[in-house]
């Protein structure tokens, strides 16, 4: 897939803010400093697309890009970071839930999370959550260029067999490097078949 055109649309508080057209969300989420922003301008190509920020926590809004005038890449909230009450429904804010399970324009949602973690029992709970509510999804692993290709597999499978503790079928998985552009092409391929 090419990306000719990447232009941020717009920010939303809440779901009744978000673009009411035709066009697909294709969004990425995962806890706060997984890497969200910088994966999304790797892809785009475009360095200063999403602000990144060493600080975790900081997109609290719901962020449009259009894509070639034809789908949206959605920058969702980090979650796990910024913990919100439990009224809030515990980690993951209202923000989050009413997106990933209200919102009618998501076609896809990619959960980033940190190869060089082991899986962490949040990101387990949100992937759970996701499938209880049959929200189509993928995983795509950050930062592997700070692993050895054995690294990278081990983790890959370090996953795969959690996962398989309690899904029939996994979900697609890609490994990611915002630094060197690893991943940039299945992803996007990926997304095209989605599409």
């Amino acid at each position: 897939m090419q990306l000719i055109k990447a232009e941020f649309k717009c920010s939303s508080e809440k779901i009744s803010q978000v673009p009411k057209d035709d066009l697909r969300d294709i969004a990425f989420i995962g806890r706060s400093n997984v890497g969200k922003s910088s994966l999304i301008n790797m892809l785009t190509g475009r360095k200063g697309l999403a602000k990144v920020s060493a600080t975790p926590g900081k997109t609290r809004l719901i962020n449009h890009f259009c894509i070639n005038n034809a789908w949206y890449l959605v920058d969702l909230p980090g979650y796990g970071y910024a913990r919100v009450s439990k009224s809030q429904r515990g980690e993951f804010s209202k923000i989050i839930l009413d997106y990933v399970l209200k919102c009618e324009k998501i076609h896809f949602l990619f959960v980033l999370v940190d190869s060089r973690l082991e899986p962490q029992a949040i990101d387990l709970k949100f992937i759970e959550m996701l499938g209880e509510n049959g929200v189509p999804f993928g995983i795509i692993f950050t930062k592997t260029d700070k692993l050895s290709a054995t690294q990278r597999r081990k983790s890959v499978e370090r996953y795969s067999a959690k996962l398989a503790e309690q899904w029939e079928e996994l979900p697609p998985m890609f490994c990611s490097s915002s630094e060197k552009g690893l991943g940039r092409e299945e992803i996007l391929s990926f997304i095209e078949s989605c599409l």
